[in-house]
């Protein structure tokens, strides 16, 4: 007789239903997992084997098989230990066998029986609904699961309590969501000083999602500006809180099982690798592209970071998804963010001033820039030079609005986004808009028009960087709650396009 419990195994965000077949037969006692595992599924038998020693469960002297169906399929990770236990129990008549069939389950298990907690329980949750199953995982994991509402989640602190639970000794009450996170931002935008056309290309991009690229002299406020951009995003969405955690789950960074409605703000350092930034790894696991989902992947030091890792960033930038490709495996991770670069004009960092500048003026500044491709800079929606603060300002009143006032603005151009983009799977926000339907939802007065046709004609965009200008030009229409966009959007669009250091 075979016995089956079921589990899941992580293909980037999708989890796979795998069988967990178990066989007690007669010849020399063995204990064997088959089914192409690797070292931490195939260590699962000692884990499981102590465990149930705790318990006073001795194995038979038999030949014990577990096979992982399909058996093509890589297992990957220490969740396949709690799906073993069952399986193995029901095929000792310990557990009911239809019980446990209708049950999906993960969980690592210590030598003492306890159930410690694991990655990608809100996945697993989510295709255990859809199954039709509950899901049975440790009880650290229990708040973070029970967020898909439509399967029942049993979380369970040792495997005694399982055992109790599906006997009916002490049935265990299904775990409850655990707590909305709510976003706490100390930084705010009057924190700084001048710099207005930087807040107002900061404001711009936060409405329609727009890269942005900063270009200044060290200090001058670029690392600054970018720290206060979450506090001017809109929360989360329910959608995007569940699509955003699912990335996070797999990543072990939901804290307590708790959800949050803000938006995330990764900047990793420019010595991390194209695996850190892009994703892989032995376990091929998600990288900063894709923990930024939904949120800001801010770049300090822009330059700096490796050429080979800037030039795989083109491909998520257009497509907000990102293959990776491996001798065993093609996982693929969702990846719309907004990419926001910081970088200093040059080397030394003082292009622009004569009394500091190297003696390299203003071939240094062409070498250190050169190092962004065309096509990546082409990608950028807005471009903004960050210029010195005197210190002299630095002691006057804050001035501009803050982020709360920014805040609110942005919340209603993103509420106008949300009902135009309505159904649509692909597009959400105005960086998305492409073809026919960016020319529909752009209409332009007669002089606009003409304004566009002579930019196009005298900087020679690409088709590119043309609709890039339309689509910030409509996110400034938006801001002013304008249905046209007029001549003065468009100029607005052009200028930050185009009046840069690094403007191409």
């Amino acid at each position: 007789m075979v016995s089956r419990a079921y589990t899941v195994a992580f293909q980037g965000v999708e989890a796979r239903m795998v069988e967990v077949q178990c066989a007690v037969t007669a010849g020399l006692p063995a204990f064997s997992i088959v089914g192409l595992p690797d070292k931490a599924v195939s260590e699962a038998r000692d884990r499981v084997r102590t465990a149930l020693t705790s318990m006073a469960i001795a194995l038979p002297s038999k030949r014990i098989t577990i096979n992982l169906s399909p058996a093509d399929l890589p297992k990957e990770g220490s969740h396949f230990d709690l799906p073993v236990a069952l399986a193995l129990l029901a095929a000792l008549d310990i557990l009911p066998d239809d019980v446990v069939q209708n049950t999906v389950a993960l969980g690592e298990l210590s030598l003492d029986g306890t159930l410690v907690p694991v990655v990608g329980a809100l996945p697993a949750a989510l295709a255990a609904a859809e199954q039709g199953r509950s899901l049975l995982c440790p009880a650290g994991s229990g708040a973070e699961a029970a967020w898909v509402g439509n399967a029942q989640v049993i979380a369970a602190e040792t495997l005694g309590d399982v055992v109790r639970h599906y006997t009916g000794q002490s049935p265990i009450t299904p775990a409850e969501p655990g707590e909305v996170q709510q976003a706490t931002h100390g930084r705010d935008l009057r924190d700084v000083k001048g710099q207005e056309r930087a807040k107002r290309a900061l404001e711009i991009a936060a409405a329609g999602r727009h890269h942005l690229l900063m270009v200044g002299t060290p200090g001058s406020g670029k690392s600054m500006l970018a720290a206060r951009l979450p506090s001017i995003l809109p929360p989360l969405t329910a959608a995007e809180a569940l699509d955003t955690s699912m990335i996070h789950s797999l990543a072990g960074l939901l804290d307590e099982g708790g959800i949050s409605r803000t938006r995330p703000f990764r900047e990793p350092h420019h010595t991390a690798s194209m695996a850190a930034i892009i994703g892989g790894g032995r376990q091929a696991k998600p990288g900063e592209v894709s923990l930024a989902h939904n949120g800001v992947l801010f770049m300090d030091e822009f330059p700096e970071f490796p050429r080979t890792v800037l030039e795989t960033l083109r491909q998520p930038i257009e497509t907000g998804e990102v293959m990776i490709a491996r001798a065993n495996a093609h996982v693929k991770y969702p990846c719309r963010f907004m990419l926001v670069a910081a970088a200093n004009p040059c080397k030394c960092g003082y292009l622009s001033d004569p009394a500091r500048a190297c003696a390299r003026v203003p071939q240094c500044g062409e070498d250190y820039m050169g190092r962004i491709s065309g096509p990546l800079l082409d990608r950028f929606d807005l471009r903004v030079e960050v210029p010195p603060v005197a210190y002299s300002d630095l002691d006057l009143p804050p001035s501009g609005d803050g982020s709360a006032a920014v805040a609110q603005r942005v919340a209603r151009a993103r509420e106008v986004q949300a009902a135009r983009f309505e159904g649509m799977e692909t597009m959400r926000v105005n960086a998305d808009a492409e073809g026919d339907f960016l020319q529909q939802i752009a209409p332009m007065d007669e002089a606009a028009r003409a304004l566009l046709g002579k930019v196009a004609e005298r900087f020679s965009l690409s088709a590119r960087g043309y609709h890039r200008v339309i689509r910030v030009a409509r996110t400034i229409a938006d801001l002013e709650a304008s249905e046209e966009v007029r001549k003065d959007h468009l100029a607005e669009a052009v200028s930050f396009r185009l009046a840069t250091p690094v403007a191409a």
